[in-house]
């Protein structure tokens, strides 16, 4: 049917949907003063009131462990001991820490590591992003292949290392006997004190070389193409434009990625302790080895705390540093 002008007139739905019908009962069902309340609150508070369950899991979560941690480094709190009178003993912990051989050497253990892992997974990381976007025939298949062992849980990956690393069954031995004629026997990567540092360096780098590999290839495709165009007009040659082009423009993007695989390879646990477990004697105690001795081996509980708020500051000190640095960087 149509108007006088011609049209069909607008039908409209009279009947409310099951929707309305629920939010018309839910608000017959309200109380006047929370109505009245909740209609008087502004979009601001409502929107707090959403996101307070958040904030509340989160300082459940991690700021308050932190606070209880900070509170038993000035303690000589130990968990073993629930029962023992627990006393407040100052800076003691901080003091015995900073004066501890011990924890020195693990310190400097932990800046090797560090130190190497991030050198080589930046060089093969970023060599392996610069060819991959060359976009060569089958390089989608060989970045698939690539990132395996990223995908692969730390704990499949230290045994599978531990097993290449046997002396008498290893692959790895066999292979380094091949081109150098030592005999598999004598390789001994996870037991000589020279060659088991580098070990645990060569499975980190093998594992995550594939991450940094990813963030610079990131940097590498946000270059535009006409960059690259203006050059070859200006005949550049690819070494120039490299050096010019390449390597600036995706500087912010390695230096990300040298700032989370530092502050990851900082905490480093799990491979170390699958691995090698800080030894022979003490070559592989990294800060992180040395923490769970003290805190779930001898149990010093106040000690260990305050050794982690220690690292927790170093980290976060040397970070904020770094990150303004590339804040430089990027508004360059």
């Amino acid at each position: 049917m149509q108007d006088l002008t011609g049209r069909r007139p607008v039908v409209t739905d009279t009947h409310p949907s099951l929707l309305d019908r629920t939010m018309e009962a839910a608000a017959r069902a309200t109380p006047e003063p929370l109505a009245t309340t909740v209609r008087g609150l502004s979009d601001r508070m409502v929107a707090w009131i959403f996101i307070a369950p958040t904030i509340l899991l989160l300082l459940a979560i991690n700021i308050f462990p932190l606070i209880w941690t900070i509170r038993l480094s000035f303690t000589n709190y130990r968990a073993n001991r629930p029962n023992e009178a627990v006393k407040d003993i100052g800076l003691s912990n901080y003091a015995r820490i900073l004066t501890d051989s011990d924890t020195w050497m693990a310190m400097q253990t932990t800046a090797h590591f560090v130190l190497w892992t991030i050198v080589l997974q930046t060089l093969i990381g970023f060599t392996l992003a610069y060819l991959i976007d060359r976009k060569f025939r089958g390089h989608a298949v060989w970045t698939t292949i690539i990132l395996v062992p990223m995908m692969l849980s730390p704990a499949v990956v230290g045994n599978f290392w531990r097993f290449l690393y046997e002396p008498q069954i290893g692959l790895f031995a066999y292979i380094v006997s091949f081109f150098t004629g030592i005999p598999p026997t004598e390789i001994l990567m996870l037991s000589n004190v020279t060659l088991a540092p580098w070990a645990i360096v060569i499975v980190d780098t093998w594992m995550w070389t594939p991450y940094v590999m990813l963030i610079c290839l990131a940097g590498l495709r946000s270059i535009p193409d006409y960059i690259y165009e203006a050059a070859e007009v200006d005949r550049a040659s690819n070494w120039r434009q490299f050096w010019s082009i390449t390597l600036p423009m995706a500087l912010p993007f390695i230096m990300l990625a040298v700032l989370f695989r530092g502050i990851e390879n900082f905490k480093m646990f799990d491979m170390v302790n699958l691995l090698t477990g800080g030894g022979p004697g003490s070559t592989t105690e990294v800060a992180s080895i040395t923490l769970k001795r003290e805190a779930f081996e001898k149990w010093r509980t106040g000690f260990s705390s305050a050794f982690a708020i220690i690292l927790f500051v170093a980290v976060f000190g040397l970070a904020n540093i770094y990150v303004k640095v590339l804040n430089r960087v990027k508004s360059r």
